[in-house]
């Protein structure tokens, strides 16, 4: 898959998940890897770009004699997550032409 199209997606499945509850960033990219294969550290520069944008907060908990930073999606993280839905529902009308070879407008070249 393209990188640039793997990291749109990235983000919406980053918020996706934290929708559904705080997560920390091991977890995050298990989840993330069950259906799209990234490296761990591709993961860390979205999260953070994220939390700048005031689309998450973080918190840490201490687990086995180590802190564990969980990721929390905001009100403008949820913003965030439906404008990602929004562009990727028009991206996959775009696709569904392509694949379906009616092409763009419904003019077939076949």
């Amino acid at each position: 898959m393209d990188v640039q199209l793997k990291r749109g997606i990235l983000g919406g499945m980053v918020l996706s998940i934290l929708k559904s509850g705080d997560t920390y960033g091991y977890e995050l990219t298990e989840k993330i890897t069950r259906q799209l294969d990234i490296a761990e550290m591709t993961l860390y520069p979205i999260l953070r770009r994220f939390e700048t944008q005031g689309c998450l907060t973080t918190y840490s908990i201490e687990y086995g004699g180590r802190l564990r930073k969980y990721y929390r999606i905001t009100p403008e993280g949820r913003k965030k997550l439906a404008e990602i839905k929004a562009e990727l529902i028009e991206l996959r009308q775009i696709i569904d032409s392509i694949i379906g070879g009616d092409g763009i407008g419904g003019h077939s070249n076949e």
